[in-house]
C-alpha cells in the first residue's frame, strides 16, 4: 500500500508492507502476479492474527480489489467478510462479465458489438471495446491480462459483498443490469471528499506515447493558443520537438509531475486532455471539468466512448490511417471544448454531473447510503458474535 497525505488524514489507518521473495532475473508478468499471490496469501494471516492479538478490535471484513479475487478464499478461511471493490466504470464491468459468461466471443466477430441490456451504449464499435476484449497476439506480454480482468468474475456471486467505484445516476442502466445478476453497490466517487467542497485558486495517465504522437500533440496544443499545463515524464521529455518548451513558454508549463486532482479543481482549468484511466475520468467528472479524450488501451477507449457520446462532457480525438492523432484534430477538439456553443453545452453536462456526483457522497445521498449499510451490518456481525462469546 502507498502511503500519501491523504491516508495520512486517515488516523486509523495502519500501512503494513508484504515483502517478495528474492529473484535474480527478469519476472514475467504472468510470473510476477503468481509471486505477488503467494507472498500475500502467505503473509495476510499472520498480519490479521497480529492485528488481533494487538487490539480490542479484532479483524471482521476483508476489504480487497477484484483484480484479486483469490483473497476471498483467504477471507473464507479466517472466518471473515469478504468485500470485492471493482475500480472499473460499471459499463467496462458489463463488458467483462458478458465476455466471462461466453456471452461476448473474443475477438469480435461483428463491426458493432451489442453488450446485453446497455441500449446507451450499443452497439458499440470494435474500437469502443477494453482494448483486450478487441483482440490481443497470444504471444503477447499483456495476453494473460484478458484472463486477468475477465478472472475478477470467477467468484462474483459468491463474495459477501460487491462494490464499485462509480454512482448510480452516472451508470444508471450498467448498475441496474450489473445488480439483476447479483447484489452490487455503487459507492463512488472514490476521491478525497474535501475536493468536491472547494474550489482552489495531467491521471498522470502513463501511456508512453511514440515521438511522432508527442509531436503532433505539442502543436496542437501551440495551435490552439490556449494556456497549457502538460505532465511529461522525463523519460520522455526527449519526444518533445525542438524547441517546443521554448518557443511555447509564454502560454504553457511543462512539468514531470502534478498533483491531479489539485490541478483539476482549480477554478481557470477549462479542458483536461486525457488517457481516460477510469480515475482520471471520475475525477474530471466529480470536479465538473470537460474533457478531450486520447484513449490507448485497457478500459480507456470504453471510458472515452462515455465521455463523448453518453454523458457529453467532452470530445473523442480521431486517428488518422496510421493510428496517430495529427495536430490539426487536437487543436480542433481542444477549440470545440473551450469555445462556442457547443463548449457551453459540455460545460453545462460537466456541472450537472459534477453536482450530481457530489449528491451521491454527501450525506443521505445513494453512495453514502451504500457505506452506510456496510458499516451498520458489520457492525451488527460484530455485536452478534460479541454476544454469543458471553
Amino acid at each position: 500500500m502507498v502511503v500519501t497525505k491523504h491516508t495520512r488524514r486517515l488516523g486509523s489507518v495502519e500501512v503494513v508492507t508484504v515483502d517478495f521473495v528474492s529473484y535474480e532475473g527478469k519476472l514475467s508478468s504472468d510470473d510476477y502476479s503468481k509471486q505477488f499471490q503467494a507472498a500475500v496469501t502467505r503473509k495476510l494471516p499472520e498480519l490479521v492474527a497480529e492485528l488481533n492479538n494487538s487490539s480490542g478490535h479484532p479483524i471482521s471484513c476483508l476489504l480487497y480489489d477484484s483484480h484479486l479475487p483469490w483473497l476471498l478464499d483467504t477471507a473464507r478461511q479466517l472466518g471473515l467478510t469478504g468485500a470485492s471493490l471493482f475500480t472499473q466504470s460499471c459499463a467496462v464491468d458489463n463488458v467483462y462479465y458478458n465476455v466471462h459468461e461466453m456471452q461476448l466471443k473474443i475477438p469480435p466477430e461483428e463491426l458493432l458489438v451489442t453488450v446485453s441490456r446497455l441500449p446507451a451504449l450499443s452497439p458499440l464499435e470494435i474500437t469502443d471495446l477494453p482494448s483486450f476484449v478487441q483482440g490481443m497476439d497470444s504471444e503477447s506480454e499483456y495476453s494473460f491480462l484478458l484472463n486477468h480482468v475477465v478472472g475478477q468474475f470467477s467468484n462474483f456471486r459468491e463474495a459477501d459483498w460487491i462494490f464499485v467505484n462509480t454512482f448510480s445516476t452516472l451508470e444508471e442502466e450498467a448498475v441496474n443490469w450489473l445488480a439483476s445478476q447479483r447484489s452490487i453497490k455503487p459507492i463512488g466517487p472514490l476521491i478525497p471528499s474535501f475536493y468536491l467542497d472547494r474550489q482552489l485558486e495531467d491521471d498522470k495517465d502513463m501511456a508512453a506515447l511514440g515521438d511522432e504522437q508527442m509531436a503532433e500533440i505539442a502543436w496542437g496544443l501551440k495551435r490552439s493558443d490556449c494556456n497549457f499545463l502538460w505532465v511529461v515524464r522525463e523519460s520522455e521529455r526527449k519526444k518533445l520537438p525542438s524547441n517546443f518548451v521554448e518557443e511555447s513558454s509564454e502560454k504553457g508549463l511543462i512539468v514531470t509531475w502534478s498533483p491531479q486532482l489539485e490541478v483539476l479543481a482549480h477554478k481557470s482549468v477549462g479542458c483536461f486532455m486525457t488517457h481516460c484511466g477510469w480515475n482520471s475520468t471520475l475525477e474530471a467528472l466529480s470536479l465538473g471539468v470537460p474533457m478531450v479524450a486520447m484513449p490507448q488501451w485497457t478500459d480507456q477507449p470504453t471510458n472515452a466512448k462515455c465521455i463523448a457520446d453518453v454523458w457529453h462532457v467532452g470530445v473523442r480525438v480521431k486517428a488518422n490511417e496510421k493510428g496517430i492523432v495529427p495536430k490539426e484534430e487536437v487543436e480542433g477538439c481542444i477549440r470545440e471544448v473551450m469555445e462556442g456553443e457547443r463548449g457551453n453545452e459540455i460545460r453545462r453536462n460537466s456541472e450537472k454531473w459534477m453536482k450530481l456526483a457530489k449528491t451521491a457522497v454527501d450525506e443521505g445521498g445513494s453512495s453514502d447510503k451504500n457505506i452506510t449499510e456496510f458499516a451498520a451490518e458489520l457492525a451488527r456481525e460484530f455485536h452478534e458474535t460479541k454476544d454469543s462469546e458471553v
